[in-house]
């Protein structure tokens, strides 16, 4: 019997296997309609996180004017310490230009959105507190170390560039004339001053 049995075993191994039949998910028809779905979604999620992260006229005029807040108060905070007067009349400049702004986009979110800053979303609020308190940081640590004049220049360029980008962005997306004509003025004059903050030298 076990010879049997082991010959019996031989002949099975060497029968043919039955081809099975094309199922519906061998089908290539089926497998092109798959990854074209696959990649339909992924395509979707890419432009939901691209375009949440763009926001709306509301939330960016919201951001920006924290920016502003917050930006005026630094300088008001170390002006009158920087020692190059090139430097305070630049600075002194920036101000006038952020508080007029300031004032022109609050009395637009104000009228359109009642603004009030407990309104703003609380991540974007955050983050402003962190930026301003990292720059306060930074200055108050150049001013004891008596390098304010170069790291506040430095960092007054860049907080302009900031400004500039978020007032381009609220340009391309409102559609309120007086808006963008507030937010076009103030971003030439930023343009010009950024120079003048980019390019100081205490060599000069």
């Amino acid at each position: 019997m076990e010879g049997q049995e082991y010959l019996d075993q031989i002949s099975a191994t060497n029968r043919p296997v039955a081809k099975k039949k094309g199922g519906l998910f061998s089908s290539k028809f089926f497998m092109v309609g798959m990854i074209g779905l696959v990649i339909l979604v992924v395509i979707v999620v890419f432009g939901m996180i691209l375009g949440s992260g763009k926001g709306g006229e509301k939330e960016l005029s919201f951001a920006l004017k924290l920016h502003l807040d917050n930006t005026a108060g630094i300088i008001n905070e170390y002006q009158s310490s920087v020692r190059s007067s090139d430097l305070r009349s630049n600075s002194a400049s920036l101000y006038g230009i952020l508080t007029n702004t300031n004032k022109d986009l609050t009395e637009y979110i104000t009228g359109k959105y009642k603004f009030k800053e407990k309104d703003i979303n609380k991540n974007i609020l955050s983050e402003a507190n962190l930026a301003k308190d990292a720059l306060n940081t930074e200055l108050f640590n150049a001013k004891i170390n008596g390098i304010l004049d170069r790291i506040y220049a430095h960092k007054m360029a860049y907080e302009i560039s900031l400004i500039m980008t978020e007032e381009a962005k609220i340009i391309n997306s409102t559609k309120s004339d007086s808006l963008k004509e507030a937010l076009t003025s103030s971003y030439n004059s930023l343009e010009n001053l950024y120079n003048k903050f980019s390019d100081y030298s205490e060599t000069k």
